[in-house]
């Protein structure tokens, strides 16, 4: 005993193991079992001294021994009152730790995990991110219906909180807490239906996790969110993915018509074989005139496709049900290959798919032929596993293919495996009844396998054998004499009693023999098996009727034998049968019709694959792996035979811009919804990769785990950028290419105040200590950078717009954008500020800039060329809500041809069908007052994947207002909208320094705003800072002198 408690110290403590080990030695009774307990009780100890000490160091490494302890599988529930005290740590490292480990023990130790709750609220304000998700997962691990309301609350909060990472987590928690309340279902929704629209991949398949668990039923909520949930498939993390096909396919069910109507109306016209051959082709004209795919069925089967290529053999397995179960029956052909790609994982993989398959393969032979030779069985697969190849190689066999397999199958039968050979020769004989060809084959190759020395695989053969002559046993004769002789040697139940049911079926055809197995039987009959028993009874009775003058005598003795036996399914048996066929004045009139009851004609057995029925279940769900519904289990509707309404999942662009609008009023959640979304649909993931952004100094690790968790990238950065007010230069890039993706007033409004605006911030120098000065702080920090992402990084650059942002100022009113001429003009002292540009002065400025005399210095100022123009395009109609028309826009900064007021915007204009779009054209106009267009030509057509691109000029009248239109074709009429970004409206202009210092002085106190921008040392160089804010805005550049000041 002293060397196992020894070797288990050696295990857990290095250097201490000994000393506890012999410890343990010399105080050990006789029972030896003290020693053991004792040195792991002083090893907990050990470990509550450690979280009881003062240095950071030592509690860090005694909660990474606890949390190891714990994947392991021990128990550490002890050490929870001394774990719990250092909930509050300042150290992150340590209370991520903690948390680990109340997450799994809050549930046992309720009454202590309460005692911290107000630390767990705390924490949900946590500004690291994984701290607050940490602390929500805590709180909802604590089963008390006491803190449900406490648990609503943090809920609600953090499904609106800017890290997707916790917006994930209230996910989780919705789950848990359902479970512990089901009244709350209603308010649970709610959040739901919030969180449903969230774009962020990261979210997304815990959201749908958590609507499958709460209100699986309410197909309404998916509605909205059916094409962003399709099109965000692809990013989602694996097992998000699984959760949401399968969600999709139930509502895809409920939601589109049968695209089988088409393949099951050409089997009709095949049954329809007198109808005249016209009457045959309009009827499969009218059939494939009635179904047409509706744009989101195919939206979901094309954008689940590349899907089969995971490495995730859930994700495959899931887009292989989607496709059986909604996809044409001439696509799902597909998945065969991906399938059989999964048969190299590990055998519980293989276990599911090759069910899968069995099931498949019933229905659709073809699908799975050419890859045969796949399903051969190795010598190194489990039983398991070999029968379900053997399952699908049967349901496979064809004339084509059958010699090859029964070759196969000859190989198996003499396999080691008794249970393996056995079910071989049960695949031998569907086989046999399945192909009538080889009937005669398998039915000479089972007789061969009689004389086998295995007795499993001869009791086998014969079971098989019996059902195949049941089929045609007229003409085998000699087969039964050759069984009949195998029963002295066969001792196996089911195969005797076999034998010995096919000789009394066709004891007339072997009159000899017959009497002597009775007789034989007779013999045996009390060391018998019940069921051969049962069997010789039948037998008797079967010669008493068609011979009893050699076998009445026998007959007699088997039931006098039968009618005291132990079994009373034995006895019950003899009376029968004696009461049947042997006359008395007792008999009723049943006795005359024995010989018909006995030797009446037996319908041949049915072979037919344990797979039969389980096509009923939805493929790859738990429920079609046992065969039987398991709890939870939801059922695939049939189709409908009528679509519902589609219009239902359009989503307005309108709506989106309103959504969008609000910046200036610094609403948290929605606008960060939107420029998340936004980063996430329009951006490749090769842009969002860098997660180099830290959220506080020991944050940095965080990300990293948070960077594995999920695909979602460019969520992740740029969320913890939102958090910490330090922004990387990845970042930075991406927002500069990004810039005018955000649209519509959002745009307009964070340019204007970073433009008018940083002339205040010299003081921006004070970095992130303001940030972090409070949480609220940095939470409207983050709100200002999530109203617009590029307006976000224009203002990040530091004191980038510094003054510059003034006289943007002055260029909006001052200079509206469409000057052709670059041509000098001198500004007059006392009348009109700027010679060129005041015919593009609305009305309304003109008055607004009466008052305003420059001074009568000799000013220069010319309107230049852009220094950048943006290669950004905004989406005007995307293709799914365009029929396959796609358009997109874009501001060329180039004078406009159409009028000096006007703004050029280029249109660029794709067909992505498979056929001609004629006559596209600018339809109806929904301008605001004043707001004037001037359209393009109507393009005759555009031929399949063809592109054009077309130039228009809009006058916005000094504003962001929506220009709305019509974009329309030959067929369609499409609603659209085109928003300026405000730094769109400018116009550059070339002036020395001194001239601007004098105009930005008589500006003063016009519009000003002022803010902090935190940014990376890097992000401060001349060159970055311009290039962000002409990326944003169309402005000129001022010489400066002072190196830190940019006009």
């Amino acid at each position: 005993m002293s060397s196992n408690s020894f070797a288990y110290n050696e295990q857990s403590g290095g250097g201490e193991a000994t000393e506890l080990g012999q410890e343990a030695t010399s105080t050990i009774s006789p029972s030896g079992a003290f020693g053991l307990f004792s040195s792991d009780m002083k090893k907990n100890e050990d470990l509550k001294q450690m979280l009881e000490s003062n240095k950071d160091s030592a509690k860090l490494d005694a909660m990474k021994r606890i949390v190891g302890m714990i994947a392991k599988g021990k128990n550490a529930s002890e050490l929870f009152p001394a774990v719990v005290k250092n909930v509050a740590s300042k150290n992150i490292e340590i209370k991520k730790l903690v948390y680990v480990y109340l997450v799994r023990y809050a549930e046992e130790q309720q009454d202590l995990a309460l005692l911290s709750i107000s630390t767990f609220q705390r924490a949900l304000k946590d500004p690291n991110q994984l701290i607050r998700a940490s602390a929500l997962r805590v709180l909802s691990s604590i089963r008390v219906p006491i803190i449900v309301p406490i648990m609503m609350l943090a809920i609600k909060e953090a499904s609106a909180d800017l890290s997707p990472y916790v917006r994930k987590n209230a996910a989780h928690a919705i789950q848990k807490l359902y479970s512990l309340d089901p009244e709350q279902k209603e308010m649970l929704i709610e959040i739901i239906e919030k969180l449903l629209k969230d774009k962020s991949t990261l979210v997304a398949g815990s959201v749908v996790m958590a609507f499958e668990e709460v209100c699986p039923d309410r197909i309404d909520l998916i509605h909205k969110n059916y094409r962003k949930l399709c099109n965000l498939l692809v990013d989602v993390e694996e097992w998000g993915q699984v959760v949401i096909i399968h969600m999709l396919t139930r509502y895809a069910r409920t939601q589109f018509v049968s695209p089988w109507k088409e393949d099951d109306g050409l089997e009709d016209n095949e049954k329809d074989f007198y109808d005249s051959d016209e009457e045959q082709k309009e009827k499969s004209d009218k059939r494939k005139k009635a179904y047409t795919m509706d744009p989101d069925h195919r939206l979901l089967i094309r954008n689940t496709k590349p899907l089969l290529q995971s490495r995730n053999a859930a994700v495959v397995m899931a887009v292989a049900q989607l496709y059986w179960h909604i996809a044409p029956k001439s696509e799902v052909g597909i998945i065969s290959k991906p399938l059989v790609r999964l048969l190299r994982s590990n055998r519980e993989v293989q276990y599911i798919v090759l069910q899968n398959i069995a099931t498949m393969s019933i229905q659709r032979k073809g699908m799975f032929e050419p890859y045969l030779k796949s399903f051969y069985v190795r010598s190194t697969d489990p039983t398991m596993i070999k029968i379900l190849k053997l399952e699908i190689l049967t349901n496979l066999a064809n004339e084509a293919n059958i010699s090859t397999l029964l070759r196969e199958f000859q190989t198996y039968v003499k396999s080691q495996d008794k249970q393996f050979a056995a079910a071989t020769i049960q695949t031998i004989g569907r086989c046999a009844t399945n192909i009538s060809e080889v009937t005669d084959t398998c039915l000479n190759g089972l007789v061969c396998l009689l004389s086998n020395r295995d007795e499993i695989v001869v009791a086998e053969s014969v079971v098989v054998i019996k059902k195949l002559l049941q089929m045609q046993p007229i003409q085998h004769g000699e087969i039964i004499k050759h069984m009949a002789k195998l029963l002295d040697s066969i001792t196996v139940p089911v195969a005797r009693a076999s034998i010995l049911w096919l000789i009394g079926e066709n004891c007339e055809r072997v009159p000899i023999i017959a009497p002597d197995v009775l007789r034989k039987m007779a013999k045996s009959f009390t060391s018998e098996d019940d069921l051969v028993k049962l069997q010789i009874l039948n037998l008797g009775a079967k010669l008493y009727l068609t011979n009893s003058r050699q076998t009445k005598l026998l007959t007699q003795y088997i039931l006098n034998l039968g009618k005291y036996d132990q079994n009373y399914d034995i006895r019950d048996r003899t009376r029968f049968i004696r009461q049947l066929i042997v006359p008395n004045e007792k008999s009723g009139a049943l006795s005359k019709y024995a010989k018909k009851i006995f030797l009446a004609q037996k319908p041949a057995p049915l072979l037919e694959s344990p797979f039969k029925d389980r096509d009923h279940f939805q493929l790859g769900t738990l429920s079609h792996t046992l065969n039987t519904k398991a709890t939870g289990y939801l059922e695939l509707s049939n189709w409908p035979e009528v679509a519902p309404d589609p219009s239902v999942r359009n989503v307005e662009v309108i709506e989106l811009a309103k959504e969008w609008t609000p910046a200036g009023k610094a609403k948290k959640e929605k606008p960060d919804k939107k420029f998340y979304s936004e980063s996430e649909e329009e951006e490749d993931s090769s842009e969002s990769s860098s997660d180099s952004e830290s959220e506080s100094g020991s944050e940095s690790g965080e990300q990293d785990e948070e960077g594995d968790s999920s695909e979602d990238s460019s969520e992740d950065s740029s969320e913890h950028q939102s958090e910490s007010g330090s922004e990387s230069e990845a970042e930075n890039k991406r927002a500069g290419q990004k810039s005018s993706r955000t649209k519509g007033k959002r745009d307009s409004e964070d340019v204007d105040k970073e433009n008018e605006n940083s002339k205040t911030s010299d003081s921006s120098d004070a970095e992130s200590s303001s940030i972090e000065g409070s949480s609220s702080g940095s939470e409207s920090e983050s709100v200002s950078e999530s109203e617009s992402e590029s307006r976000k990084v224009t203002k990040e650059k530091g004191k980038k717009p510094k003054q510059d942002g003034n006289p943007l100022t002055k260029d909006v009113s001052l200079l509206d954008l469409d000057d052709s001429d670059s041509n000098h003009a001198s500004v007059n002292p006392v009348s009109t500020p700027v010679a060129l540009p005041v015919p593009a002065l609305s009305p309304s400025l003109i008055a607004d800039l009466e008052g305003l005399n420059l001074s009568a210095s000799s000013s220069v100022i010319s309107v230049s060329t852009p220094v950048f123009v943006p290669m950004t395009t905004h989406v005007l109609l995307h293709r799914m809500s365009g029929k396959g028309l796609a358009a997109h826009y874009s501001f060329p900064r180039q004078p406009c041809i159409f009028g000096d007021k006007m703004v050029s915007v280029q249109i660029t204009l794709n067909n992505t069908t498979d056929r001609k779009i004629e006559n596209i054209h600018i339809g109806e106009k929904k301008l605001p007052m004043g707001m004037q267009m001037h359209v393009f030509n109507p393009i005759g057509s555009l031929e399949p994947g063809g592109s054009i691109t077309v130039s228009m000029g809009i006058d916005f009248c000094d504003s962001t207002q929506t220009a709305s239109l019509q974009l329309c074709t030959k067929d369609d009429c499409f609603s659209v909208n085109i928003q300026p970004p405000v730094g769109e409206l400018l116009l550059p202009v070339a002036m020395s320094e001194k001239d601007f210092k004098k105009e930005q002085g008589r500006l003063t106190g016009m519009n000003e705003t002022s803010t902090l921008i935190i940014a990376a040392p890097q992000n401060f160089t001349s060159s970055v800072i311009l290039q962000k804010v002409v990326n944003v805005a169309n402005l000129g550049v001022v010489p400066s002198g002072q190196d830190n000041v940019h006009r």
